[in-house]
């Protein structure tokens, strides 16, 4: 038997598959995906039946380059993208998602987005 130490990011994807056995997304409640990089955050509503993002946001855009630094990685960032993709997703009028953490923990910004959607009422 190997005794290997896993990766955090392996126990990662471990979790994200555990999870996506249980989530579906549809046209009517779409599945809100995190995923977060050492630099960005995105998120996408994804359509699983069609197989197409539905809307996303991220701290690549433009209108959020002027932010500085450390600026787009910290929680007031997060809940300002949740509330971006909360907007758009009400404007094509979808008013329930799921919420898919992607293996992460729920906790920091993957919180802070979640309750951001939440606060905006897509989110149970």
């Amino acid at each position: 038997m190997n005794h290997r130490h896993f990766s955090s990011n392996e126990r990662r994807l471990w979790r994200k598959t555990r999870i996506r056995k249980k989530l579906f997304g549809t046209s009517d409640t779409p599945r809100i995906c995190v995923y977060k990089s050492n630099k960005f955050l995105y998120i996408q509503a994804i359509d699983d039946e069609e197989g197409k993002t539905l809307a996303s946001a991220s701290s690549v855009e433009k209108d959020f380059a002027k932010e500085k630094g450390t600026a787009r990685k910290n929680l007031k960032f997060a809940e300002k993208l949740g509330q971006l993709i909360a907007e758009r997703l009400k404007e094509k009028g979808i008013s329930k998602v799921v919420f898919d953490r992607a293996g992460y923990l729920y906790h920091g910004k993957i919180k802070a987005v979640a309750d951001s959607i939440r606060k905006s009422g897509l989110l149970n």
